[in-house]
């Protein structure tokens, strides 16, 4: 009797897929295709029943046609851009220099395991709790203000240290640079030594070879935590609002405070078109390096 091979008695590949894809259609493409449904619903003040209309996107685009001043959905998403591109760029800087001081600098891999878990430790407590530190510290009558005041640089407090654009784009960096700095690092951690020394070897000076070399080498995980940062910003709601002091507008307030007001459908559509929004941006992204080529 002839045996069969353990190839030959393996499940067929899409039989082996079926249970994650399962999951996946469950966890992401339902409520996926929930929200876009729901998007479609017509809503008045009293009922929410399903059906199809155009409404809730005509609403959230109203007076978008207007040439003399822009609407508040487009101000909205401006405003929303504007903090994604600080904060990337920011946690960009920030992310790299330290992945570079980890991966290069520290030898050690138990030095680099304690550093990690220095960095992991403010995960530990709430993103709310981590926000509301900064409070005590920027507040007019902060320690911040207060250092300086006894020091006799400023008269007067500093208003714009707290509730403001900059105190928003501060709690962004805090929050969202490991999530930048890891991918970095892993791509770092593969780049073979013997590359760095050939480019010492040509005659390379250090900035040479930090541009030529290893930022090329690292584009996967630039790119990796380039769309963790735009994807957790674009969406982020809790930040803006505790510290701006619910004066800044951002998308993810928006839909927020819809949903508060039981606006649904209206709150779904501007789901949808952040959703879009958002796969343009990691779309652009994809084209500067191929993720599925890299990886």
């Amino acid at each position: 009797m002839k045996t069969l091979s353990l190839r030959q008695m393996a499940l067929p590949a899409w039989v082996q897929a079926l249970p994650m894809g399962g999951v996946f259609f469950l966890f992401f493409a339902l409520p996926l295709l929930l929200v876009v449904a729901v998007s479609f619903w017509p809503q008045n003040e009293y009922t929410l029943e399903p059906g199809f209309t155009w409404d809730n996107y005509l609403t959230l685009f109203n007076g978008c046609g207007s040439t003399s001043e822009l609407c508040v959905t487009l101000k909205t998403y401006l405003s929303t851009l504007k903090f994604c591109v600080l904060v990337w760029a920011l946690t960009l800087v920030l992310g790299f220099t330290l992945a570079y001081f980890m991966a290069f600098h520290v030898q050690s891999v138990a030095m680099q395991t304690v550093l990690f878990t220095l960095l992991t430790i403010p995960f530990w407590t709430s993103n709310v709790i981590r926000m509301i530190s900064w409070i005590p510290l920027l507040g007019r009558n902060g320690l911040v203000n207060q250092t300086l005041l006894d020091l006799g640089l400023i008269n007067e407090p500093i208003d714009w240290l707290l509730y403001s654009d900059f105190s928003v784009v501060l709690a962004f960096v805090h929050l969202f640079t490991t999530f930048m700095m890891v991918p970095i690092f892993n791509s770092m951690m593969k780049i073979d030594r013997s590359l760095l020394e050939a480019a010492d070897d040509c005659g390379a000076n250090g900035w040479q070879t930090l541009w030529n070399v290893v930022v090329p080498l690292c584009r996967t995980g630039i790119l990796i935590g380039s769309i963790f940062v735009i994807t957790l910003v674009m969406g982020d709601f809790v930040t803006v609002g505790v510290m701006g002091g619910q004066q800044i507008a951002s998308v993810g307030k928006t839909i927020q405070v819809q949903t508060s007001y039981l606006q649904f459908p209206l709150a779904a559509a501007n789901a949808v078109v952040l959703l879009a929004v958002v796969l343009m941006i990691i779309a652009g992204l994809n084209r500067l390096v191929d993720l599925r080529k890299e990886l």
